[in-house]
C-alpha cells in the first residue's frame, strides 16, 4: 500500500516507519493515524519483521495535532460530523465519532506483538509524544524536545496518555508537565526516564537500528511477543498472583516448545540458537489471556 504521511520500508527484518510530511514538521492528521495503524498491521502480520522503528523525516520527530483548521482544531462536530444525540438531547457518548483519534492509534501500538522503538529525531509534541507511550524504548537526538502541551492548548493529554505516562515516569513527573505543558529537552526527559539514551544526531538511527537488530538477530519472536504484551498488561494487574496465572500457563505451553529446546542446546553446545517458531502460528492456546472467561 502507499501512502501519503508515512513511509516504510524493511531491512534486516527491521520495519522503519518515517512520519513523512516535514514540510508540517509532521503534525498529526486522521490519515496518518489511519496509515500508522496499517503500517502496524502490516507488520505485526509480517513473520518477517522481528522489530519496528518509529522516526520522523526533516527537523521533527512529529509536531502534534494538525491545527490548520484554526479554532475548530479539537471541535469533533466541525471536524468529522455531528456527534449523536439521545432523545433527552444529551450526547450519545458510544457514537464512534467521539473516540480520540490518538488514543485509537496508541491503542494499536499498545496490541503490537513486535518490539517498537521510537527514534526521537526532534521536537515531539502533544500526540507527537503520546504515541511515543505506547513504544517500547525511546531513543531521543540531542536535537530533541519534548511537550505535553494540552494544557496550553485548553484540553487534556489524549492518547491513553494519563495511563502510559505515570506508569513510565511515575505520577509527580507526570503531572509537573502535563500541567506546565512546556516544551523540555532530550536531557531533562532522559533525567525524568521518559527516554533511555540521548545521543547525537548523527547516532539515532544506527544506535536503534544496532538495538533492533540485536533483538531480530537473537531472540525467538514468540518469546518477544509474549515477553511484551506480559509485561504491559501486568502494569494493570492489582495483585501479582494475576502474573503467576499467566506466567504459569505460557510457561507450560513455552516449554515443551521447539524453541525452547533449542535454546537450551544452543546454550549446552556454546552455538548460536536458530529459532524457527512464528507468531502467526506458534503462539500459546492461552493466548490472548485477557480475552479469556476462565481466566477473568
Amino acid at each position: 500500500m502507499s501512502y501519503e504521511t508515512i513511509r516504510c520500508g524493511i531491512a534486516e527484518q527491521i520495519l522503519t516507519i518515517t512520519l513523512d510530511r516535514p514540510h508540517k514538521l509532521n503534525a498529526f492528521t486522521d490519515t496518518m493515524r489511519r496509515e500508522l495503524i496499517d503500517a502496524f498491521d502490516r507488520g505485526d502480520s509480517d513473520d518477517g519483521v522481528r522489530a519496528i522503528i518509529v522516526t520522523g523525516e526533516g527537523r521533527a520527530f512529529c509536531a502534534g495535532a494538525d491545527l490548520s483548521p484554526g479554532a475548530d482544531a479539537f471541535d469533533i462536530d466541525a471536524r468529522r460530523a455531528p456527534v449523536k444525540q439521545l432523545p433527552d438531547g444529551t450526547v450519545d457518548y458510544t457514537d464512534p465519532n467521539v473516540r480520540d483519534s490518538g488514543g485509537q492509534l496508541t491503542l494499536r501500538i499498545f496490541k503490537c506483538l513486535k518490539p517498537v522503538i521510537a527514534a526521537v529525531n526532534g521536537p515531539a509534541v502533544g500526540i507527537g509524544v503520546n504515541m511515543q507511550l505506547a513504544m517500547d524504548i525511546r531513543i531521543a537526538s540531542e536535537a530533541a524536545s519534548f511537550g505535553f502541551v494540552f494544557s496550553q492548548r485548553g484540553i487534556v493529554p489524549e492518547g491513553a496518555g494519563s495511563w502510559f505516562l505515570p506508569r513510565i515516569v511515575g505520577i509527580a513527573q507526570a503531572l509537573e508537565w502535563c500541567y506546565s505543558g512546556r516544551l523540555f529537552p532530550a536531557q531533562e526527559a532522559l533525567a525524568g526516564r521518559l527516554v533511555s539514551r540521548v545521543v547525537p544526531p548523527d547516532q539515532l538511527l544506527p544506535t536503534a537500528r544496532a538495538l533492533a537488530c540485536e533483538i531480530a538477530e537473537r531472540t525467538p519472536p514468540v518469546s518477544i511477543a509474549l515477553i511484551r504484551q506480559m509485561m504491559w498488561r501486568m502494569l494493570g494487574a492489582d495483585d501479582p498472583m494475576e502474573a503467576h496465572k499467566i506466567d504459569s500457563r505460557i510457561s507450560y505451553r513455552l516449554g515443551r516448545s521447539a524453541d525452547a529446546k533449542e535454546g537450551v542446546m544452543a546454550f549446552l553446545e556454546k552455538r548460536p540458537a536458530v529459532f524457527k517458531d512464528k507468531v502467526s502460528a506458534d503462539m500459546p492456546d492461552c493466548f490472548p489471556w485477557w480475552t479469556d472467561r476462565e481466566y477473568k
